[in-house]
């Protein structure tokens, strides 16, 4: 995450943008420790930057949620509302709320990508699916083989396509900004000159 960060921070993207990133590996350092504090708070540096993700989606975004359909906001309420509730029993009983509130948080940053694009759109799905392998850790299910694989390349491409998908928003944001300033600037001599001017 920390190269991903530069990569951002090198082509002027937002500060919020860098904070996700940087919360994100936060949330990696965390987990690396096999303990449940801090499974707990890993949890949390992940839920502080899906909140920065969600303010850029909001800033950014360009198609309203009645736009992307009420068959994809149906979608991931199902997914979440089914996720939460297959993996509930199995989960340690302290965790459940955790996991509860943090998978709610983790499906409208999901979401809420899809304002931006495909890309973003794509980033969410894999993000929403790799913290989804992790919770089946935690529940104790049979596991896929090789799953920290699974999960750490789902979340690197997660992560680079939702930061792809931010960085393109903003930079057609300013791109416009820019044309609209020369615009104004070009024509802002004729509508301020005198009719008398040629007399």
């Amino acid at each position: 995450m920390p190269l991903l960060a530069a990569y951002v921070a090198l082509r002027n993207g937002p500060r919020l943008l860098i904070a996700a990133l940087l919360f994100g590996w936060g949330g990696d350092t965390f987990l690396l420790f096999d303990a449940e504090p801090a499974f707990l708070a890993g949890m949390g540096s992940f839920a502080a930057g899906h909140v920065c993700y969600l303010v850029l989606f909001r800033r950014y975004g360009t198609r309203a949620p009645r736009a992307r359909g009420v068959g994809l906001v149906a979608a991931y309420a199902l997914a979440l509302i089914g996720t939460v509730a297959l993996l509930w029993p199995d989960l340690p009983a302290d965790m459940r709320g955790p996991v509860a509130g943090y998978s709610l948080l983790l499906t409208a940053m999901a979401f809420g990508a899809t304002a931006l694009g495909p890309a973003a759109a794509a980033g969410g799905a894999l993000f929403l699916l790799s913290d989804t392998l992790i919770a089946t850790g935690v529940a104790e299910w049979p596991q896929l083989p090789r799953p920290d694989f699974a999960i750490m390349l789902t979340y690197i491409a997660a992560q680079f396509l939702l930061a792809e998908g931010v960085l393109s928003a903003h930079q057609r944001i300013g791109t416009g900004t820019a044309v609209s300033s020369a615009e104004r600037t070009t024509t802002t001599p004729s509508a301020t000159t005198s009719p008398r001017a040629g007399t």
